[in-house]
């Protein structure tokens, strides 16, 4: 009898196993169609208890979707308006980063001549040999850098059409749910739902926590080192987070290039990446499981755990998405007795009970 419940239990361990491999494929490889269709759930779960209010108090449907939406674009359109302005007030001061540049040069020399014992002529050999290829992989960087423009580009265009899609027919994804849970779990059903909206709100909420606290350690950082406007630029380069890879580097670039035209010394511009480096390591790895996990009632370990796995399987865009669908993954095992085991690992509130 033992021995049968051990091969019941191998038999259905194996299936979880193979079903878990199988989903991961499905989504690594159809990263292009989940990735805008889960953002666009993202929107619509966000935007849905506003439009319920503005349909309750006699607005179109179809009005109330476009109004929202159109406010979504608009907020899109703005964070690329400060991208941009961002990048031409780099451009404007990269003659004379350029010339500064070329002045610490020859101290830059001594100071590894006479700290790492290397020579000038050694330096210069060196730096060739670095320089040899960089032509290509410039080139190779900017196309990557525009298929990743052009993807993303197609990628924003879709999310507002499935938000909108979701919102619109949300009855009709309800029923389509309803029908493969069954009656058994009908109830639970609701407030799943129901929970699950609240949770992408306290998701959003975690987030701009998460940026206010990075806006606070970057602005310390920079009054630390003397930066000019250090405020606007610490609280700039935080909210820019928002924009995946581009954003925090054109960011930062612009209080480091401060730092080049206005400081006597290279350590300054130095000092202000590495207080983006330490900030950003805190925020990916210490800060956002904290915070986000506290707003969702996730552990930290979960949260951490599904970040590290969402960036590998998606980059930047699984990072963002892990978290809010991890919290309705947390929500559906509050409401069933069997997924238990798995409750305990991603509540919050279990905090350590061992003995």
């Amino acid at each position: 009898m033992q021995v049968r419940q051990q091969s019941t239990s191998l038999t259905l361990f194996t299936k979880w196993v193979q079903t878990t491999f199988f989903v991961i494929l499905i989504l690594y490889f159809g990263k292009v169609l989940f990735v805008p269709l889960l953002f666009g759930l993202l929107v619509a779960l966000i935007t849905f208890p506003i439009c319920k209010r503005m349909e309750k108090h006699g607005l179109p449907r179809s009005f109330s979707i476009a109004v929202l939406l159109t406010g979504v674009v608009v907020l899109a359109v703005a964070l690329g308006w400060l991208l941009g302005i961002e990048i031409n007030i780099f451009l404007k001061d990269y003659p004379l980063i350029s010339k500064r540049l070329a002045d610490f040069s020859p101290g830059i020399t001594r100071w590894i001549d006479n700290s790492l014992h290397i020579s000038p002529r050694d330096q210069t050999i060196w730096v060739q040999k670095l320089t040899a290829n960089l032509d290509d992989d410039i080139t190779g960087f900017l196309k990557g850098v525009l298929n990743s423009t052009i993807a993303t580009m197609i990628m924003l265009v879709m999310i507002p059409v499935y938000a909108a899609l979701f919102l619109y027919h949300r009855e009709t994804f309800v029923r389509f749910i309803a029908i493969i849970v069954g009656n058994k779990y009908k109830n639970q059903l609701q407030l799943i739902l129901h929970e699950s909206v609240t949770s992408y709100f306290k998701y959003i909420k975690g987030t701009f926590y998460v940026y206010s606290i990075v806006a606070a350690l970057n602005c310390a950082g920079l009054f630390a080192l003397g930066i000019r406007n250090a405020l606007l630029y610490g609280i700039l380069t935080s909210f820019m987070m928002v924009i995946p890879y581009i954003g925090i580097f054109i960011s930062a670039a612009i209080p480091v290039s401060i730092a080049l035209v206005t400081k006597d010394s290279a350590w300054y511009p130095v000092g202000v990446i590495l207080v983006f480096v330490f900030i950003q390591y805190l925020e990916s790895n210490v800060i956002f499981p904290w915070v986000v996990g506290t707003q969702l009632n996730l552990s930290t370990w979960a949260t951490l755990v599904a970040i590290i796995a969402g960036t590998l399987l998606w980059g930047i865009a699984g990072m963002v998405l892990v978290s809010p669908f991890l919290a309705i993954l947390k929500i559906i095992t509050d409401h069933v007795p069997a997924w238990k085991p798995l409750n305990i690992l991603l509540n919050r509130s279990e905090g350590y009970r061992a003995k």
